[in-house]
């Protein structure tokens, strides 16, 4: 696991960027990338997949080798069978927006929301842990280049995984996707970790060094704390690199509803996403074909 101090620019041609966003963020997540793969522009073959929480899962599947693109937009629909339902209260909101009140940077932040997560009662580590590998149809790292975002509980301080990191899989998208005060913080390398979320809905600054990035953002707001997807592409445009970035339409939002952790709501997102792909088929051609 490399400290994300240490990163590098990983260098490359294509980077598909997954961001974080419940249960309806995987849904539309499939929809969108199934969409535009039907219309001629496939995302499945870059270099490099970054996934964060919500974009873990995806990432994780797409570059398994065992779904299509279709297979996995399927696999979002009907019942959602073994998943623990879970909401994203105002209450916990509040407490994220006063730790960053309190806060006078990003780390600062991140440490606050850990101590939140590592003190709340949840559900048990191993259980949360059992549901994420039972969305997973491989426990094993692809060969080719996935990286799975987190964040350290106790220090605030981002780390990457990857198959040169020592994590499993499991436990690596286990701690992508562990969001603070709803799910357990998972435990790699006698560290806890939290979702990758908590420092940006996307990550998608460990792009850098690609020539052509797609992000498919669920989650398009930042903060001052949390930079948003639309300010981590414009870096990546500053350094030249070719950047689109897809964020939910007002038909897909209506379709995530009020909970994006309700397992009812990931059908629907995954067709409102499957839907709007078709609003982004010429600028996603334009950045992946050149």
């Amino acid at each position: 696991m490399r400290e994300a101090e240490g990163r590098a620019e990983m260098g490359g041609d294509t980077a598909l960027v997954l961001g974080g966003g419940g249960l309806t963020g995987v849904g539309w997540e499939c929809g969108i990338l199934y969409g535009l793969a039907r219309a001629g522009v496939d995302l499945t073959t870059a270099d490099l997949v970054v996934g964060t929480s919500a974009g873990s899962v995806v990432g994780a599947q797409l570059t398994s080798g065992q779904l299509s693109v279709q297979e996995l937009y399927e696999r979002q629909l009907g019942d959602a069978t073994g998943e623990i339902a879970a909401k994203l209260g105002a209450g916990v909101i509040a407490r994220y927006a006063l730790a960053m009140a309190r806060s006078r940077n990003a780390t600062a932040y991140r440490q606050r929301v850990g101590a939140m997560a590592l003190a709340a009662d949840t559900a048990a580590e191993a259980e949360r842990r059992e549901v994420l590998a039972a969305r997973l149809v491989s426990h094993q790292w692809p060969e080719r280049r996935l990286v799975v975002t987190a964040v350290d509980a106790l220090t605030g301080e981002p780390a990457d995984f990857d198959r040169e990191s020592g994590a499993e899989l499991v436990d690596a998208v286990s701690a992508s996707c562990a969001v603070p005060a709803v799910w357990p913080p998972v435990t790699v390398g006698g560290r806890r970790f939290i979702d990758g979320g908590v420092r940006s809905a996307t990550n998608a600054d460990l792009a850098s060094g690609y020539a052509r990035v797609v992000v498919i953002a669920p989650i398009s707001l930042g903060s001052r704390l949390v930079p948003s997807p639309a300010a981590q592409a414009a870096r990546l445009r500053e350094a030249g690199a070719r950047v689109l970035v897809i964020s939910p339409s007002a038909q897909a939002r209506k379709a995530f509803g009020r909970n994006v952790l309700d397992p009812a709501r990931r059908d629907p997102a995954a067709r409102a996403g499957l839907a709007q792909a078709v609003e982004h088929v010429e600028a996603a051609a334009a950045v992946w074909s050149g």
